[in-house]
């Protein structure tokens, strides 16, 4: 994958600070994500990582600090289509829901729609290709609560990417999913960054996500103690005492 170099950032953060009531929860946060990046967020529990990224979407809004996506300030961004995002528990689904899996997908078609807020025929090729991008498109006419917890985290990101979005977020995306399930699920993400070029930024506990996937690594503890190369997390002493207790860290390659 080559360099960055030149690029201008998908995402820039710039001295974000945050607090619930009295309660600090970001401090001076900074750090920008490019294009092309698979970012991997991690920190202990209570770091701030969600909170980061409701602020990156724009549900917070920071105490002081700038967020801009794609150059722009959050605040006036209108582009929503251009990103993707899988929020934490997607996969708590009543088995009983009345919606096959086109259907869910076909959802993420909405938000660049004018009133009214139709799915027209031409729309089934961006469903049937996002499908196809996760390994989907067989079960498309399955009901969603009949899947797996593995094949519906599947389905929520292709509703994420159906509208061929620049970034896609994903908060705590393999919670509730059997091991084999995970395996597939961030093979699935692995693809759509390497080959279709999504820039991929996910919260996770999964430390291996970052020994088998993730190029890059944000470390918060309300403040962001580390952003770098994978390699360079590996050897980074204060980011081990961070973590210590909470993760097994193995830095290698597979």
């Amino acid at each position: 994958m080559a360099l960055n170099v030149g690029k201008q950032p998908l995402v820039s953060v710039e001295e974000v600070f945050f607090s619930f009531g009295t309660a600090q929860v970001l401090v001076d946060v900074t750090f920008s994500i490019m294009p092309d990046d698979f970012l991997a967020i991690i920190g202990p529990n209570g770091s701030g990582k969600t909170t980061l990224l409701k602020i990156i979407l724009g549900i917070l809004r920071p105490v002081s600090g700038v967020v801009r996506l794609m150059g722009e300030d959050v605040k006036h961004f209108s582009r929503w289509e251009r990103i993707g995002y899988v929020p934490q528990k997607a996969t708590h689904i009543d088995p009983f829901f009345p919606a096959s899996v086109r259907e869910v997908v076909a959802m993420g078609l909405l938000s660049k729609k004018k009133f009214p807020r139709l799915v027209k025929h031409h729309d089934e090729k961006a469903i049937d290709e996002a499908l196809e991008r996760v390994n989907m498109r067989k079960l498309k006419n399955r009901r969603i609560g009949e899947l797996s917890g593995g094949q519906q985290q599947r389905v929520f990101i292709a509703r994420a990417i159906v509208n061929n979005p620049d970034i896609l977020f994903l908060d705590e995306p393999t919670a509730g999913v059997d091991a084999e399930g995970q395996s597939q699920f961030y093979d699935t993400l692995d693809k759509l960054n390497r080959m279709h070029g999504i820039t991929v930024v996910l919260i996770t506990h999964d430390i291996g996500i970052i020994t088998r996937h993730a190029r890059k690594v944000a470390c918060l503890n309300q403040r962001l103690v580390f952003h770098g190369t994978h390699e360079d997390f590996c050897s980074s002493a204060i980011v081990q005492e961070i973590l210590r207790g909470d993760y097994h860290l193995v830095c290698h390659r597979h």
